[in-house]
């Protein structure tokens, strides 16, 4: 099955794909495509850009062109849900060039716009709603629809749900979707949890995998940098200068700390924006389309855009700061090298994030390539952010910072000293050689009288 006319897809979707001039299907389309049309619950392990939106959407789209009867007001047919906004827009964008001769119907639901603007687009039949899981409990709870008639369920990178505490949501989701259901599983990476999901969820799937999990598409090359943290500004600079006008997709651990960065880069008269979890959904729309159209040629982002951001230009990932969670930086590079073509992922490594780097390589089971500085021999541990440290408010003990409970926060972008807390030393001793002793605290008692 050398091209999509083989696959047996509906001739509205092969018109649809040769006029994109699509005619060869991914590895991944190639073996989920059939398994899909044969009613078989899927579960597919692909690298990210290799088509598995078109993998699970293509036959999900046929069984509904071929479908008897229309869905009815606020019963959707098929639900995928997706961790990110920015993911499901993505996913509505990829089905929607399918079927611009069809008369389905894809409806998007996400947090950050309008709810009464989505309640008012599924009081009209939908064939497909694309979902965040949080948005549509606001809706379910609105009963602004009922998932009664959903015949259709995908779960688009499954782990990142996991990982973002999306699985109550889908606990309380699933009971309300019709039995007997096709449902597919699709993700880029597969932790144990993975496993657990699809016994709970799926009814003896066909396990689909093209590629081990944790590695990264063969045409992107990476290499790593180790600079002190308050180098990481000037060394990204260099990497900008060396090729002006490519976009470049920049990661930041933190949403605070992706802000700073952007307003650096653009007060120095680069052409940049930012999208993080900060940012309305109309803004973080804007800067991607801009980027999309390279209107702008540098995007600062969190993870929040790791699965979202499907640009084939896109010829630079830098990873400014390693993320907290070993899969997201084969999630980051994935964004470059996308559809078959070439592309150069570049990561940043400090003192302080040498362990990540190790978690990071085990997972990939290889070195990767080192560009500049010196390779530590072993692993530091990361420092712990004193309270009051720094100036300002912690944010790492907050959730949705970007950041783990309990770790640094926004020091992300490479502010502050470059003496790094093991060069340091001891603290000087007080002036006659010794330490003076600790000083008791005064009783209160005594002191109120």
């Amino acid at each position: 099955m050398n091209d999509f006319s083989a696959l047996g897809l509906a001739p509205a979707l092969l018109s649809a794909l040769d006029a994109r001039k699509l005619t060869d299907p991914t590895p991944i389309q190639q073996k989920a495509i059939p398994l899909v049309l044969e009613g078989h619950d899927v579960m597919g392990l692909a690298q990210t850009g290799t088509g598995k939106t078109l993998a699970f959407g293509l036959p999900l789209l046929d069984q509904l062109i071929h479908a008897e009867e229309r869905p009815r007001p606020r019963l959707p047919s098929a639900l995928i849900l997706a961790p990110t906004r920015e993911l499901v827009n993505q996913i509505a964008e990829s089905l929607r060039d399918m079927t611009g001769s069809t008369n389905l119907r894809i409806v998007t639901v996400v947090g950050g716009a309008s709810i009464n603007r989505q309640v008012n687009a599924l009081a009209r039949p939908t064939d497909v709603l694309v979902a965040t899981p949080g948005r549509l409990i606001d809706l379910l709870d609105r009963r602004a629809l009922e998932l009664s008639q959903v015949r259709f369920l995908v779960l688009d990178e499954a782990d990142q749900m996991l990982d973002m505490g999306f699985i109550h949501s889908l606990r309380k989701i699933a009971p309300l979707l019709a039995t007997p259901r096709q449902t597919m599983l699709f993700s880029a990476t597969m932790p144990k949890l993975m496993e657990e999901l699809s016994q709970a969820y799926l009814n003896n799937p066909m396990r689909v995998q093209v590629a081990p999990p944790g590695k990264a598409a063969d045409k992107i090359t990476q290499s790593i940098h180790f600079v002190e943290k308050a180098g990481k500004p000037r060394k990204l600079r260099e990497i900008l200068d060396r090729d002006p006008g490519a976009l470049t997709l920049v990661f930041s651990r933190t949403k605070h700390g992706a802000e700073r960065l952007m307003k650096g880069l653009v007060a120095d008269g680069y052409n940049a924006d930012s999208i993080h979890g900060n940012k309305s959904q109309g803004k973080r729309d804007r800067a991607i389309t801009a980027f999309r159209d390279g209107k702008i040629n540098v995007l600062v982002a969190t993870d929040v855009a790791a699965r979202g951001i499907d640009i084939p230009g896109v010829a630079y990932v830098v990873n400014f700061d390693l993320p907290d969670v070993p899969d997201n930086y084969v999630h980051r590079i994935g964004r470059t090298a996308r559809a078959g073509r070439e592309g150069e992922a570049i990561a940043f490594c400090s003192e302080e994030e040498v362990d990540l780097l190790k978690q990071i390589e085990k997972l990939m089971k290889m070195e990767i390539p080192t560009a500049s500085g010196d390779r530590p021999a072993h692993a530091s541990p990361r420092p712990q952010r004193r309270r009051g440290g720094g100036g300002g408010k912690p944010q790492g003990n907050r959730r949705g910072n970007g950041g783990a409970k309990g770790k640094g926060g926004n020091g992300s972008s490479g502010g502050g000293s470059s003496q790094s807390k093991w060069s340091r030393g001891p603290k000087p001793s007080k002036p006659g050689g010794t330490q003076s002793p600790k000083r008791r605290r005064p009783n209160k008692r005594r002191t109120a009288a």
